[in-house]
């Protein structure tokens, strides 16, 4: 798997499906899952990790693909951004498609999972904000074939976590069938990590826009205030594309003061101490990713 750390693991093993490899998950706890193997790789051969034994999930082909499952997409956490970036699927998930193509060089989208980009949950994880504001939940493989569905916001809060034994199985995004976008910027031209990402979808239906950050913390974080204003405001009986270019502007700063707010003002009544430029950029980042993305979506 890699010539720079040739001793990283002593056992690797190749299930062939996700009940075997939560099995050998349970008979091995030290043992570490291995997809595309983009991140993991990373990591041994810097030298952050060296897991006692591996379990590969390359050959376990149930979580390869996807298919319709009561008006819903049920995504194997095994697609690869590849896969995800092709015509077809990018006419099921738009923005899915969209971050797939964006993950980074064709080597790290023909490698890198769906599961992964979830499981490792860095910040720049161009799925994340996405499956965020698609209100996506994942579904978790556990011992004796038990199978339990948590959102996929839940698990990269930290508010769920997977157990000993665990694996992300399916994602299950929701079919909305209606305008849906992601944009990102990046340090450098090309393919490269984000400094920030904003996915948006429209919910007809519910008469709602979901709206969320990405790169700028931990986690995706989902703008309620900015989401309700805007929906507010867009007709939704008639011509959704005809809202005031003033209205597209005020919300990417709206989104953007969320996601970066202004200091407090100190205990003892003092000014607040200004944000830094850096942040100051991001934030007019921020602003102008989210402006766009809503005039993409409503076009």
């Amino acid at each position: 798997m890699t010539t720079h750390a040739p001793q990283a693991a002593h056992t690797v093993t190749l299930p062939g499906t996700l009940d075997e490899a939560v099995a050998a998950l349970a008979a091995m706890p030290a043992a570490v899952p291995v997809a595309g193997g983009t991140d993991l790789m990373a990591a041994v051969n810097s030298g952050l990790l060296r897991p006692a034994a591996l379990v590969g999930l390359g050959r376990i082909s149930e979580i390869r693909g996807w298919r319709y499952l009561d008006g819903h997409a049920l995504l194997g956490a095994g697609l690869t951004h590849a896969r995800m970036g092709r015509p077809d699927f990018a006419a099921l998930i738009p923005a899915l498609a969209a971050a797939a193509r964006a993950a980074g060089p064709p080597q790290i989208r023909n490698a890198g999972t769906l599961g992964g980009n979830i499981v490792t949950a860095a910040p720049t994880g161009d799925a994340l904000p996405v499956l965020a504001a698609l209100e996506a939940t994942v579904i978790i493989a556990g011992p004796e074939g038990s199978r339990r569905e948590i959102p996929v916001s839940h698990l990269l809060a930290g508010v769920d976590l997977l157990n000993p034994g665990e694996l992300v199985g399916f994602v299950r995004v929701p079919l909305l069938h209606a305008p849906q976008t992601f944009i990102k910027a990046t340090g450098r031209t090309g393919p490269g990590r984000a400094t920030a990402s904003v996915a948006l979808v429209l919910d007809p239906a519910r008469r709602g826009v979901r709206c969320a950050v990405g790169a700028v913390a931990p986690m995706p974080l989902r703008p309620l205030d900015a989401e309700r204003w805007v929906a507010s405001l867009i007709d939704w009986d008639g011509d959704r594309g005809h809202l005031d270019p003033q209205v597209t502007t005020a919300f990417g700063e709206y989104v953007a003061a969320a996601c970066i707010p202004d200091p407090l003002p100190a205990q003892d009544g003092s000014e607040p101490v200004p944000l830094p430029p850096a942040a100051i950029h991001l934030r007019r980042t921020v602003a102008a990713l989210a402006r766009r993305a809503l005039g993409r979506a409503l076009a």
